[in-house]
């Protein structure tokens, strides 16, 4: 990846009173998989919208390989969208849909024939497809033929509206593996908008968390995962464990812990696993589900709580375990699956994790 192929400077948007974009600012590298992720009226489908043209800003500016997009329309833009709904042509066979964009730039009926084909290659698409129409196609052929319209006019970004989120569970994995093998294979820029942070962690480069209008946090998978800038990233990318502590002293080589019912056979966590901005005072220790494990008597960890155990969740692979502390907190932790339980609801259990794999923050309360 060389350069930006997309520059956003502080753009906002306002629909009457209410504000969809508060001064938000992002860089996107040239062949980056970006992917927009926040809950339901926080803008990120109205930032994809901008970077589209389908939508103008009150004030900011977009550029796209180097060149302001302001004021220039979506036809006019090197971009193309794959939209939830995937609006191909009915009346259109599957040739005649992929090959529309060319039609309307009059491009020549060879080329568009040449191009179609590579299109249906791409898309692992059969060519005894290019005469069906898109009722006769399934949902996960017609996703296909979608993108292959959105490729063909060989855009510089590929934007996507949650182009997978009305299909059924075991369809949707097939085409997650299919978009990442596109983009590995075109070396086309996506910026993807979707709600399925299990999807935007396998297929991004870097996931963009977005609240109310703002950008929280902006960071590659294990960034955002493992290290959130707050305890709303923590807690809405995944399940997560965060117990209040007080950071009595903090300094370059670390931060002393203190929480009741939080053991410890050394309080003090280093400094790569304590947030940059946090004082002394009131904190959260942040722990993963999969990563705290149940101790057996006269084990020790780093860390270690005391919990009981009130619901299990079989989930296949792995089986989720609900539980609370003394104090009423809760605390989930995840095992793999077994064809026997380790333990059951009631069971009183001590957990234990190592220091790396814990992240200390402030608690921090974003608009």
């Amino acid at each position: 990846m060389a350069g930006n192929i997309l520059e956003i400077r502080d753009l906002r948007k306002n629909f009457g009173a209410y504000q969809a974009l508060k001064g938000v600012s992002l860089d996107v590298a040239q062949g980056e998989f970006i992917a927009l992720v926040g809950p339901s009226g926080c803008g990120k489908t109205t930032l994809l919208k901008h970077i589209a043209g389908f939508e103008e800003p009150n004030s900011g500016s977009i550029a796209i390989d180097g060149q302001q997009m302001l004021g220039v329309p979506a036809a006019a833009r090197p971009t193309s969208m794959v939209f939830q709904k995937l609006a191909l042509f009915p009346h259109m066979t599957v040739a005649d849909n992929i090959g529309f964009p060319l039609k309307l730039r009059k491009v020549d009926a060879a080329t568009i024939a040449k191009r179609v084909m590579a299109m249906i290659e791409l898309m692992q698409l059969k060519p005894e497809y290019l005469s069906r129409f898109p009722r006769q196609l399934s949902g996960g052929e017609q996703q296909r033929v979608a993108l292959a319209r959105s490729m063909i006019s060989e855009p510089k970004l590929l934007l996507l509206d949650e182009p997978l989120s009305a299909l059924d569970v075991k369809l949707k994995k097939v085409l997650q593996a299919e978009l990442k093998r596109l983009h590995r294979s075109v070396g086309v820029t996506f910026v993807h908008v979707t709600h399925d942070l299990e999807e935007a962690i396998m297929l991004a480069d870097r996931i963009c968390v977005m609240r109310a209008g703002e950008i929280l946090q902006m960071g590659g998978p294990n960034d955002i995962y493992y290290r959130p800038a707050d305890s709303f990233v923590a807690g809405f990318i995944g399940d997560t464990n965060l117990i209040p502590v007080e950071i009595a002293e903090n300094n370059a080589s670390g931060a002393m812990l203190r929480a009741p019912g939080l053991h410890a056979t050394d309080p003090r966590v280093p400094a790569g696993f304590v947030a940059a901005d946090l004082g002394t005072g009131p904190a959260l220790l942040m722990v993963r589900p999969e990563l705290m494990s149940p101790l057996v008597p006269g084990e020790s960890a780093d860390f270690s709580i005391e919990v009981t155990i009130t619901e299990v969740f079989c989930k296949g692979g792995t089986v989720q375990f609900r539980s609370i502390m003394a104090d009423g907190a809760p605390v989930i932790f995840e095992l793999p699956g077994a064809s026997r339980q380790p333990a059951d609801i009631g069971d009183k259990v001590r957990l234990g994790w190592p220091k790396r794999d814990i992240y200390v923050f402030r608690e921090k309360v974003a608009a």
